[in-house]
């Protein structure tokens, strides 16, 4: 099968990791952590995160890129029961909120920006994702019982199983880029406009972009 390979239109940060301080750039993907109970993190792999009514940073997905913040959470919680899930988050477009910002605080994404970010001023740096499609778990960053930590990556696995079948038809057909799905190949997100996209497709434009 010959495939036309016309490029992309879109991009990525390769750099997923960003040094202490450094500024989340819009449309960009980083790896953050996330903390939370042993029991919630399932609910979380099989059906996405649920944002918080309120806090900080107002309603959102909380999340740092600095594991140590996210071994603290929740405040509640044995540290036996806790775990820090490894995600990978579509930033978008991201407001710095500091003392020249404070006011946008809670009201951020009504001023349109994805995501909110408090830089280590003090303390330990802090996101807060509007969309909770915009987070991926893709492993387990730290968990105290081997069993419970090989149970749930395992159910990554799984989910990201069940997810690929989900984007192939019932012919054996991506529904992304309808070829022919017998050569197994990856469908993932686009990094800046969330669009589901796979390697066959023969051009994306990134709405993030355009």
């Amino acid at each position: 099968m010959s495939i036309q390979f016309c490029g992309w239109e879109t991009y990525f940060d390769g750099r997923k990791h960003l040094k202490p301080g450094q500024q989340p750039e819009r449309g960009h993907g980083y790896s953050m952590y996330h903390g939370t109970h042993k029991d919630s993190a399932r609910a979380i792999i099989t059906s996405g995160f649920r944002p918080s009514a309120g806090g900080t940073l107002g309603q959102g997905v909380y999340c740092s890129r600095v594991i140590q913040k996210a071994m603290g959470y929740p405040g509640n919680c044995s540290p036996n029961d806790r775990v820090v899930l490894l995600l990978r988050v579509r930033v978008g477009r991201v407001k710095k909120i500091d003392a020249q910002n404070w006011n946008l605080a809670t009201t951020w994404h009504q001023n349109g920006y994805d995501t909110a970010w408090i830089p280590p001023s003090g303390g330990l740096e802090e996101d807060c994702v509007w969309d909770p499609s915009r987070l991926t778990v893709v492993g387990i960053a730290h968990c105290t019982d081997p069993g419970t930590k090989s149970d749930l990556e395992k159910l990554i696995k799984q989910h990201a199983k069940s997810q690929a079948r989900a984007d192939k038809g019932t012919q054996g057909n991506c529904k992304v880029c309808g070829k022919d799905g017998g050569a197994s190949h990856s469908v993932d997100k686009c990094w800046g406009c969330a669009e589901r996209i796979c390697p066959f497709m023969v051009k994306h434009v990134c709405k993030q972009r355009s």
